[in-house]
């Protein structure tokens, strides 16, 4: 019953949660039903986009999955062939690591591991929730501080790059300065509004890079010049600040990768910052007792082999 629950938790759907456990929608039902009277409440109601949890649900989601999860690992062979595991990894990746890294990843485990399945999820404040409880593997992303019980590593170091649409102003001029890009509106990328912390996040001790800003390096040098940008639009991922950019005369600082990658279909041009830029770490997190499961460690293993392997 608890695995039915667990399931349905996570598909929102009866049908979907039937596949997943390999029974029919009445058994999934008759499961439900029971543990609905041996709790005390509804667990799940009938909305317009699926099964929705009530709060006693979501209250007890996160425990009953580790739960389950540390059975199976008490119950399960140490011994972990990646040829032949059917086994489902979870990420929580932006827009970066699914454009960047995800290819790589992708290609590797079709040759080493064919039956397993990879998911790629939001990078979102709940993420650190899914982590506990064992619903997420892994992190990539920009996490700048973390409880013990997570691990921190360092995947890719990613220079930053402005990009322009190719008939802008800006890319028509042979010397791209300071002032010329202060002067051009600017595509910023924050995932939340200016000044507001991820609360949730914070309370349990994480940090995150809020965006792909070069740590106020742009904002130190407009002051040494007396200079201000001007901030056309902000937008919360990478994809819509290189769509608009592509689309208008403003400019947006990206992670070079990925603006390599959208300036091979032509509408935009990479300039360089004409100020200091550092560079900027992308980061893997996990929980630490994890890497006692053979598929955690085969997997950290093959995320640090893609990462150096790109260039």
């Amino acid at each position: 019953m608890l695995r039915v629950f667990d399931v349905l938790l996570e598909e929102r759907s009866v049908t979907r949660a039937g596949a997943r456990l390999g029974l029919t929608q009445s058994a999934v039902s008759h499961a439900l039903s029971r543990l609905r009277h041996g709790l005390g409440d509804e667990l799940f109601v009938r909305g317009p986009d699926g099964m929705r949890p009530t709060p006693r649900a979501l209250e007890i989601g996160a425990q009953v999955h580790a739960a389950i999860h540390q059975l199976q690992t008490a119950l399960s062979t140490t011994d972990f062939d990646p040829a032949k595991s059917e086994r489902r990894f979870t990420i929580a990746a932006g827009t970066y690591a699914s454009a960047v890294i995800a290819p790589s990843l992708v290609a590797r485990l079709a040759a080493e591991a064919p039956l397993t399945e990879l998911a790629l999820s939001d990078y979102a404040p709940a993420v650190i929730d899914a982590l506990d409880a064992r619903q997420a593997d892994f992190v990539i992303g920009g996490v700048v501080a973390a409880p013990e019980r997570f691990a921190r590593e360092t995947l890719l170091v990613e220079e930053l790059a402005w990009v322009v649409n190719v008939d802008s102003p800006l890319a028509r001029r042979p010397v791209v300065d300071l002032a010329a890009l202060a002067a051009t509106p600017h595509v910023v990328i924050s995932r939340r509004p200016p000044g507001q912390a991820d609360e949730a996040a914070v309370r349990r001790g994480v940090l995150t890079r809020p965006s792909w800003e070069d740590a106020g390096a742009l904002e130190a040098a407009l002051a040494a010049e007396g200079l201000r940008r001007r901030v056309g639009v902000t937008v919360s991922d990478t994809y819509a600040a290189l769509a608009i950019a592509a689309r208008s005369e403003m400019a947006a600082l990206v992670p070079r990768r990925l603006a390599r990658l959208s300036a091979a279909r032509g509408t935009l041009k990479l300039i360089e910052p004409p100020y200091a830029s550092p560079p900027v770490e992308v980061g893997l997190m996990f929980l630490r007792e994890r890497l006692a499961e053979p598929p955690i460690a085969w997997m950290r293993d093959v995320l640090r082999e893609v990462a150096r392997g790109i260039a």
